[in-house]
């Protein structure tokens, strides 16, 4: 008889839901050893933990390819090195990315800084014009960037006919869905070959721990894991051990951050201190068609414009209490940053007002705390 197919919050828990031994422990114990014993004159494996093969580096990422619906994935020690890896894996010298104009501000350092010194070109278009894609594509061309939902605006692409163009000209397509976790969104499902996510924020959810995901084919996986290897990047057992633990409440944790940004996003939409509000769950959004069909749950990440510009922002900012003012997000606890500080640091006006930045945006990440008592927050900081 074949096993019954898992759902997303049983597969977070279980993995593959092997039937656990007399006296196993109910929780995979944390391996915690640099090195393992090496059987002289075997030909198996080797076990080292900078290889990635510590149990745990491997338990977590066997659960995660799962729920991406991938044939393998590897945890690396940042987001950044993650997005770092995955083009590295599909990209050489010479070779030419095309890359949504919409990302964060880090990625957009990685390409402008880094790769040009590796021989490696970026072009950059508008991500909702699927003309200007088809248009970037050169004969060096061998990959495609987006990031769906953006950092920090929230739009929202839809990938399909991105996707149309990739396998069209046979390059590979990568998708950063931090913002959405595998359980809001899972872009192979769409048409993507690459999954990158930040392991820092929703999969491990409790602003404790620094690490990045990579999914895709077992090939693409198994030379990110080689350029791991010679680059150091792999992550700590513990580290693995802490995100395996928090992706046990991914679903319920992200039914809650949806419920909570739909709610505080309606509050923020009809405050005379807020301009404009970016939320997909809005029937205002302007990707909300796209986000009906494509999501399942909006997320609990807002932006948000102040009326008063870059004064209000710091003026709402100062005032808040319950939303902790950190650069990072997609805790329990609820966060909030101001871009132009932190993921965009350093930009010039126009590049900011390219990436959808306007003076006093902020960007909001709803916890999973009270929706009534984060409102009150926020009725407490934009109060005149």
């Amino acid at each position: 008889m074949t096993a019954p197919k898992l759902g997303r919050s049983t597969i977070a828990i279980h993995g593959h839901a092997e039937p656990l031994k007399e006296h196993d422990p109910v929780v995979f114990p944390i391996m915690q050893s640099s090195t393992f014993v090496n059987a002289v004159g075997s030909e198996r494996e080797v076990l080292y933990s900078r290889y990635g093969n510590n149990p745990n580096q491997v338990a977590v990422a066997r659960k995660y390819a799962l729920l991406e619906g991938a044939e393998d994935a590897v945890f690396v020690a940042s987001g950044m090195g993650a997005t770092a890896l995955a083009h590295l894996a599909v990209l050489r010298p010479g070779d030419h990315l095309v890359a949504s104009r919409w990302i964060y501000g880090g990625t957009q350092r990685l390409f402008d800084e880094e790769f040009g010194r590796l021989g490696i070109a970026v072009t950059y278009v508008d991500a909702m014009n699927p003309r200007t894609w088809r248009k970037a594509v050169r004969k060096t061309t061998r990959a495609i960037f987006v990031e769906t939902p953006v950092n920090p605006t929230i739009r929202v692409l839809d990938l399909a006919p991105i996707a149309g163009i990739a396998k069209e000209f046979g390059i590979a397509l990568l998708v950063d869905s931090t913002f959405s976790s595998p359980i809001n969104f899972r872009p192979l499902e769409h048409g993507a070959d690459i999954v990158i996510t930040s392991a820092t924020k929703y999969l491990n959810g409790h602003s404790d721990v620094i690490a990045g995901a990579i999914a895709g084919t077992r090939s693409v996986i198994e030379e990110v894991i080689r350029l791991m290897r010679v680059w150091g990047q792999s992550i700590d057992p513990h580290a693995a051990w802490l995100i395996e633990r928090g992706m046990k409440t991914l679903a319920v944790r992200m039914q809650r951050h949806n419920a909570n940004g739909l709610a505080v996003a309606r509050f923020l939409e009809k405050h005379p201190g807020v301009s404009a509000v970016s939320y997909p769950g809005l029937e205002s959004h302007p990707d909300h068609e796209v986000a009906v069909r494509t999501l399942d749950g909006f997320g609990g990440m807002i932006g948000a414009t102040l009326k008063g510009g870059t004064a209000a922002a710091e003026r709402c900012l100062k005032r808040l209490r319950l939303f902790v003012h950190a650069p990072s997000l997609a805790g329990v606890e609820s966060l909030v940053s101001e871009p132009r500080l932190t993921s965009h640091k350093g930009q010039a006006k126009e590049q900011l007002a390219a990436a959808g930045i306007a003076e006093g945006f902020i960007r909001l990440s709803c916890g999973i705390e009270d929706a009534e008592d984060l409102i009150a927050d926020l009725e407490h900081a934009l109060a005149r």
